[in-house]
């Protein structure tokens, strides 16, 4: 009895030893993954490429990449007079090609119709070109653009379930997904929808998927990492009392798995509507958001002194799940899209405050310390 007696502590001090030492490994484990997650977005390097040929820029440009070539088509501006002064917004349907980043932009050839504010996503041989708008009605159509021989190649793919334009998307693996929006232009609400298209099947349609929690929303981010659909801010529409329509920008945000569904992430410091979409991926656990249109001063008079959008944007750690600031960037643009080219993050032309566009195209690079 005795000796059962003095063993039984000693088998209890052994239990809490391995307990204790486990509960210190799986600390170093998360101090670890923290560390080496957030590493990757240490040093941000920006540089300005040639700027497109246009004076007053674009917003809603398609852009993406083919065979090393970065292409930008499209898009809109108010060419004449801002629009509290009567000006009428022009859509474009130019395309052009930049073949080295100390090269010069070509004229290439025309889009179908003139045409902006749609998706575009990049595969090797050609881009595709979702849905947008022009001066009368959005668009269900979808078409793959290449630059072959020295000319511009279009190909029809499947058209969309109902038109749609101000939404985001991008791809995994084969598959195209795409996400909110607005039907038309007089909408009054926004597009809960979650679509997908499958590249490598040739009798592919689109498919509609069960949506995110919260409420539908246009001008958001996409973005795509280890498999997974990240759907970050945007935009959603409410009817006031005299029956105008605002704007609600929104902070929540939203990761899909396939074969898993939706889940909420961690709330974002602040809207990022109209960002560059889809966010750049720096490190193998980080995406950042760069700029986008916070609400601060959507009220902002005289609206000619505008100060512009965020010269900012945020990183988003997905093994963390959390948020943090990134400060003093050289612009802030949004409603345009964002391209990965020669391991640069590119960012060409967008508005940087109500109305106003800019030519200048932005390369980011992500370097570890």
């Amino acid at each position: 009895m005795l000796i059962d007696h003095l063993r039984l502590p000693c088998h209890n001090t052994i239990r809490l030893i391995q307990e204790s030492r486990i509960r210190m490994l799986l600390m170093l484990i998360a101090i670890f993954s923290s560390l080496s997650a957030s590493s990757a977005s240490d040093l941000l390097i920006w540089n300005q490429l040639p700027s497109l040929p246009s004076i007053e820029g674009f917003a809603g440009l398609f852009a993406g990449t083919q065979n090393d070539v970065l292409i930008v088509a499209g898009g809109a501006s108010f060419p004449d007079k801002m629009p509290w002064e009567g000006g009428k917004k022009v859509w474009y349907d130019r395309v052009y090609a930049l073949e080295s980043i100390d090269g010069k932009w070509k004229d290439i050839g025309k889009l179908p119709r003139s045409l902006g504010y749609g998706v575009s996503i990049s595969i090797d041989d050609s881009i595709i070109c979702i849905g947008g708008s022009d001066s009368h009605r959005h668009y269900a159509d979808c078409f793959r653009i290449q630059y072959r021989d020295g000319r511009l190649v279009t190909t029809l793919l499947p058209s969309l379930p109902k038109p749609c334009a101000n939404s985001c998307g991008t791809m995994i693996k084969n598959v195209v997904y795409v996400a909110g929006g607005l039907e038309s232009p007089t909408a009054t609400s926004t597009l809960k929808t979650f679509w997908s298209l499958d590249l490598a099947d040739s009798n592919a349609v689109w498919k509609e998927h069960e949506t995110w929690p919260g409420s539908g929303r246009m001008l958001s981010v996409a973005a795509a990492l280890d498999e997974s659909f990240y759907l970050f801010s945007g935009a959603d529409l409410k009817t006031l009392s005299d029956g105008s329509t605002s704007r609600e920008y929104l902070r929540d945000a939203y990761s899909y798995q396939p074969n898993y569904g939706w889940r909420r992430i961690a709330d974002m410091p602040r809207p990022t509507v109209a960002a560059p979409s889809p966010a750049a991926k720096i490190g193998e656990s980080t995406l950042l958001i760069i700029s986008g249109d916070d609400g601060e001063d959507v009220d902002f008079q005289p609206i000619e002194k505008h100060p512009g959008f965020p010269k900012s944007g945020l990183t988003y750690n997905t093994i963390n799940n959390s948020w943090e600031f990134k400060e003093s960037f050289p612009f802030g643009h949004v409603t345009t899209s964002s391209v990965q080219w020669h391991n640069h993050f590119i960012i060409p032309s967008g508005e940087i405050r109500p109305g106003k566009r800019s030519p200048n195209v932005w390369s980011l690079r992500s370097i570890q310390k």
